[in-house]
């Protein structure tokens, strides 16, 4: 089972860190806007003083040809003791190339926050190996940058996970969300608010009892990435766990989600765990669709009692609720509620 060190809780006026370990979009002309007004968020907001590390606002270009650059940034950030938090930028699919130049006892020995989520799946592989808890949550350039402000659903869950060592007890779905994408190069779209629409509830597709574990997990198609690689977690990370899945704009096939859970299951992932959270869908395309993979492969290995949440509001959709690896969360199929029973700070 997951015992993995927490990192100590934000105050007002530390010092936070952004950096670019995937696509290098903060420093592609005509996008530093973005970046500026992510950044000013996390001032005005939360009170953090922001810096960036020598290559966050990087060329896209040499962010791509450089991993180990990116992976400095990423030891430089961990490894100064002014830094008490890190934001990623945005995601991207090639952080798995820094895997080469991660010094995972220098991340042990210098436990902080680390927020992103998509391809910041790697770096929280990278955590999780490191042996400390990580958050998987809103990044700069999506988020913090939101047209129309910070959605305030995302905001209290930013200042709920790490900005406080109490629990956060029940979270629940957003009351509306967005996959509306907006043009970012558009000058007109730089103060347009997106479309947003009313949410539906959770929905338990299966189980009955209440379940507690610590939470693991990330973006589907990033996992796929690190499967066969140093830095997918052993099968004991998963022992007695909550596994929280979401996927990405690329829009997975139903077929590829059957296929994923059945290699989960062949090799007694999904036969180790307390429990599933599945995230809406992006833009809900597939909604329906991907439920019949999940609970058909379920049902092949016996695991019709296992709870099942379905609609969670993390992810590729906005807003969205912080995640905290390693952090014990319960399911309550009967009364359809999702908590998170320790802090994911001290």
């Amino acid at each position: 089972m997951l015992n993995l060190m927490k990192p100590h809780a934000l105050k007002r006026g530390n010092r936070v860190a952004t950096v670019s370990l995937s696509w290098g979009g903060a420093g592609e002309p005509g996008l530093g806007y973005r970046y500026e007004r992510g950044k000013h968020v996390l001032e005005s907001v939360f009170g953090l003083e922001v810096i960036e590390m020598p290559h966050t606002l990087a060329s896209p270009n040499e962010v791509y040809e450089h991993p180990e650059k990116r992976a400095q940034d990423l030891m430089d950030a961990f490894s100064d003791p002014e830094i008490k938090a890190i934001f990623s930028n945005i995601g991207g699919n090639d952080s798995i190339r820094m895997l080469p130049y991660i010094d995972y006892e220098l991340i042990k020995k210098n436990p902080k926050i680390f927020i992103g989520f998509s391809d910041s799946t790697i770096t929280h592989l990278i955590c999780l190996k490191a042996g400390i808890g990580s958050f998987y949550g809103p990044a700069i350039l999506t988020d913090f940058a939101e047209t129309g402000g910070l959605m305030t659903y995302t905001k209290e869950s930013v200042e709920q996970s790490l900005f406080s060592n109490v629990p956060v007890g029940e979270v629940k779905p957003s009351s509306h969300w967005t996959s509306e994408r907006l043009d970012w190069f558009d000058p007109d779209c730089k103060n347009q608010p997106r479309t947003m629409y009313p949410n539906k509830f959770y929905e338990f597709l299966q189980g009955g009892q209440a379940v507690t574990g610590p939470l693991i997990g990330g973006c589907l198609d990033v996992l796929e990435i690190a499967r066969g690689t140093s830095l997918f977690p052993e099968d004991e990370c998963f022992d007695d766990a909550i596994l929280f899945l979401e996927t990405s704009e690329v829009q997975a096939p139903p077929w590829l989600i059957e296929d994923i859970f059945r290699n989960y299951a062949v090799r007694g992932i999904l036969q180790r765990l307390n429990g599933l959270v599945f995230a809406k869908p992006k833009g809900e395309v597939h909604y329906e669709a991907y439920k019949t993979p999940i609970l058909k492969v379920l049902k092949e290995n016996n695991l019709e009692s296992l709870p099942v949440l379905y609609n969670a509001s993390f992810g590729h959709n906005e807003p969205k609720c912080v995640m905290p690896i390693g952090v014990r969360a319960k399911l309550d199929p009967i009364n359809q509620r999702f908590s998170l029973i320790e802090s994911g700070v001290q």
